[in-house]
């Protein structure tokens, strides 16, 4: 892991890197996209492959670099171990937590009406009655109201 991170830690590296994550390039290819010699590219070409970042094949005359990926793994989960969860992530998971708990909880409610409080369960009863109905009594009745109903 540290030939790796060694290799990684100069910026003309991590540009080579990133050309061949697309495609495989030869030496000339990869230095006409640097401002250095070519010379200076063979050099950080060897120090990738001497540390298994990449590989050369032969085609021919030519040679072709090619990025080895699997190579970042041990790396990147060295690096993943420092990452934390996000604020916002955690949030998230406890207002969907909420959410769930919530219909959990109406659907209960749709199916038993019992298991609602008695202040939630209480109807309003309107202040008047609908047209062809009987007034509905809007508390106890005492006995002189009974009378001159």
């Amino acid at each position: 892991m540290d030939e790796i991170a060694s290799a990684i830690a100069d910026p003309v590296r991590r540009g080579i890197l990133e050309l061949l994550r697309d495609a495989r390039l030869s030496a000339g290819e990869i230095s006409e996209r640097f401002a250095i010699s070519r010379p200076a590219v063979s050099r950080h070409l060897r120090v990738l492959r001497e540390s298994g970042l990449v590989r050369d094949e032969l085609a021919g005359r030519h040679r072709y670099y090619v990025l080895q990926p699997e190579r970042f793994d041990e790396l990147a989960d060295w690096i993943a171990g420092f990452a934390r969860a996000s604020g916002w992530e955690q949030r998230l998971d406890a207002l969907e937590t909420e959410v769930y708990r919530t219909r959990r909880e109406r659907r209960a409610a749709a199916v038993d009406p019992a298991s609602v409080s008695s202040s939630e369960s209480s109807p309003v009863l309107p202040d008047r009655a609908a047209p062809g109905q009987p007034a509905a009594p809007r508390g106890p009745v005492t006995p002189g109201e009974a009378e001159n109903a």
